[in-house]
């Protein structure tokens, strides 16, 4: 059990740690999740509903049992999700192959600091910029796999997605297996 103390002490804490205050900070905050768009559904797209439902028609084949074009349907919808994080993943490898890097470097708040001093004092040495793409390799394995060391931290938080992904259709797919064996069983007592 806490103490007095303890509790006082917690709730200080806490008051400290609400988020952002700002309007701003809070706008900025609302967008964390939508740093890639793959938590946003893109369900209603019509192009997407054509790809779904033509995808629910080869898993499913020709039932008109509800209950089995709903589990195709889950199956559809998670793959669907799955090829989107690994089509993600692909343009990330292609645009660092290609450019060397995602997003420039941003200096870090000291490193501006020692540039102003710098600057202050008239010893401000410029360095030449030299292009992230002239460092990578020329050759396509070796460019390939550095484009890929370049990218892997952002690579790892998409794997994120990527299992939760592949976790719900194997998920659905167990459960379309499932419910076609119950369908199977049923139509056999009436034959």
């Amino acid at each position: 059990m806490a103490s007095e103390r303890q509790i006082v002490a917690n709730r200080r804490n806490a008051r400290k740690s609400t988020g952002p205050r700002s309007g701003a900070g809070k706008k900025r905050a609302s967008h964390n999740a939508h740093r890639h768009g793959l938590t946003s559904s893109i369900a209603s797209t019509a192009a997407f509903a054509k790809q779904l439902d033509k995808l629910v028609r080869e898993i499913a084949g020709d039932t008109e049992d509800a209950i089995m074009l709903e589990r195709a349907r889950a199956v559809a919808q998670a793959e669907l999700d799955l090829a989107r994080v690994r089509r993600a993943k692909l343009a990330l490898i292609e645009r660092a192959s290609a450019f060397g890097e995602l997003d420039p470097p941003q200096p870090t708040v000291t490193q501006m600091i020692r540039l102003l001093h710098a600057f202050d004092r008239g010893r401000l040495i410029l360095p030449k910029p030299v292009a992230s793409s002239a460092t990578m390799p020329s050759q396509e394995p070796d460019r390939s796999a550095e484009a890929v060391r370049r990218v892997l931290p952002e690579l790892r938080r998409l794997d994120r997605y990527e299992r939760r992904a592949a976790a719900r259709r194997d998920r659905a797919v167990l459960s379309l297996v499932q419910s076609s064996v119950v369908y199977v069983a049923k139509r056999s007592q009436f034959f």
